[in-house]
């Protein structure tokens, strides 16, 4: 009898015990590859955190709302489409420094904000920094191009994401809250900086800034 009454019990304990296995086999699966929280760090060399700090005191003025962090990591490997409709990705772009920018057509400060980035990539893009300005429209692409040409852009190369997977992931790392969000990367792939919003950046306070970028 005894038996007999225990027994939902210890079905019951032995499905608990079961489940809980089966949520640490799952998360072993989804979190097992994660890269640990120092590793990413460390990935970013000695010379990334003294940029960083050379970069810091240039924050400013038309450019202080650049959130510089004090020990880099390498930025998010975001994925994207070359105006041949090629993927490419921020990783593709090591040994060059980068200012990453995500906009969209429907976006009022990206249309004020624009003119500037081609006027920065026409002053200082070369082989060793590129203004990497990424469209995020998921609808009425063809709307992209005239755009564009509209506002006069004539130096940047034409990337976009259709997917909105780039924002999207930008926006779950708690790195983008809207449109437009700047990302500023080192010649090492590491994160240097953050803009969310609009700024100027062909003002002297950017030219600065991405020189020591650049000189980084």
């Amino acid at each position: 009898m005894v038996k007999t009454e225990n027994a939902p019990r210890r079905r019951l304990l032995l499905a608990v015990a079961l489940a809980a296995l089966a949520a640490v086999v799952v998360a072993a699966v989804l979190y097992g590859t994660a890269e640990p929280p120092g590793k990413v760090a460390e990935a970013c060399p000695a010379a990334s955190k003294a940029l960083a700090a050379k970069l810091a005191p240039l924050a400013k003025g038309e450019v202080a709302a650049l959130a510089v962090p004090s020990a880099p990591r390498l930025a998010i490997p975001l994925v994207f489409e070359r105006e041949d409709g090629s993927k490419t990705s921020v990783a593709d772009f090591r040994g060059r420094a980068v200012l990453l920018n995500l906009w969209a057509t429907w976006c009022v400060p990206c249309r004020a904000e624009m003119p500037a980035l081609d006027r920065l990539q026409a002053a200082a893009g070369d082989k060793g920094f590129e203004v990497v300005a990424v469209n995020v429209d998921t609808a009425r692409l063809e709307r992209r191009g005239p755009f564009l040409d509209g506002i006069g852009v004539k130096s940047l190369t034409r990337y976009a994401d259709p997917s909105g997977d780039a924002f999207e992931t930008l926006r779950q790392n708690g790195k983008a809250l809207g449109l437009p969000v700047t990302m500023l990367i080192d010649r090492d792939g590491c994160e240097m900086g953050v803009v969310a919003g609009a700024a100027n950046w062909d003002s002297p306070d950017a030219l600065s800034l991405i020189g020591a970028l650049k000189g980084g």
